[in-house]
């Protein structure tokens, strides 16, 4: 019991320390993670919503979109 409370009490802390994991500032993290945000909806469809067809149809449009807006469809691949 008063071990799994001191655990407990400290679990913001490592959250906070695993969303700064790879990033040299705070500052760092929240300019990605701002961007992020915006970003990552786009990716993850409501799934359950869906039946498998349809999610791979959807994926298929979704990554043609962001092919088109960043330009990846446009440039070369290196192998």
């Amino acid at each position: 019991g008063l071990n799994n409370r001191a655990e407990n009490s400290h679990q913001p802390t490592r959250q906070r320390e695993r969303a700064m994991k790879g990033f040299r500032t705070v500052g760092a993290a929240q300019r990605f993670l701002s961007t992020f945000s915006g970003i990552s909806p786009h990716f993850r469809p409501h799934r359950h919503l869906m039946t498998a067809s349809q999610h791979r149809a959807e994926m298929t449009i979704r990554l043609a979109i962001w092919d088109q807006i960043t330009g990846a469809a446009s440039q070369p691949t290196t192998a």
